[in-house]
């Protein structure tokens, strides 16, 4: 029989998210698929989008260390749907953008990622869309500490979706 309390805890916000989380993440991976890009190469692509940035300031809007970075970017390089470059001002600084290719991609990705939350949130209104969204966005923690208090409380063995790790 279960507990008051019980029903209490798996009404949890906490839990909700991370078991709805696991959901999106497996049909999101299922459907990108398509592209052969993960949801964390996603999230770069979109970044140089418009416009080339520096790869600092991606290490910095990801909330990722360095190497892990580089590892990303590495992949998408070698698929040649981005493009690193040193800065003729600073050649300290590499500067990282989209070839026509990332563009074809994060063109064919935004199409795949519309039709996937059409499918997830069909029971949603488009204001009620827009509320969850701004509300998730608040919800992150920003603090690094918490991130890693977050990444060390996981238990060996267990796979973190990728946005856990590049952010």
């Amino acid at each position: 029989m279960e507990s008051v309390r019980g029903a209490g805890i798996t009404d949890s916000l906490s839990l909700l998210l991370a078991k709805r989380g696991l959901l999106t993440d497996a049909r999101l991976r299922g459907a990108l698929g398509v592209t052969k890009l993960s949801p964390r190469h996603v999230t770069v692509l979109a970044h140089l989008e418009p416009e080339p940035t520096c790869q600092q300031q991606l290490v910095e809007l990801l909330e990722v260390d360095p190497s892990v970075l580089v590892a990303i970017l590495n992949d998408l390089e070698s698929a040649d749907l981005l493009r690193r470059r040193r800065d003729p001002t600073d050649r300290r600084r590499h500067i990282v953008e989209l070839t026509a290719a990332g563009g074809e991609a994060l063109a064919t990705t935004a199409k795949v990622l519309a039709e996937v939350e059409d499918e997830l949130f069909s029971d949603l209104s488009a204001a009620e869309r827009g509320l969850l969204g701004e509300l998730l966005r608040r919800v992150v923690p920003r603090s690094g500490q918490c991130q890693a208090r977050a990444l060390s409380a996981a238990q060996p063995g267990v796979d973190l979706p990728d946005e856990v790790h590049a952010r």
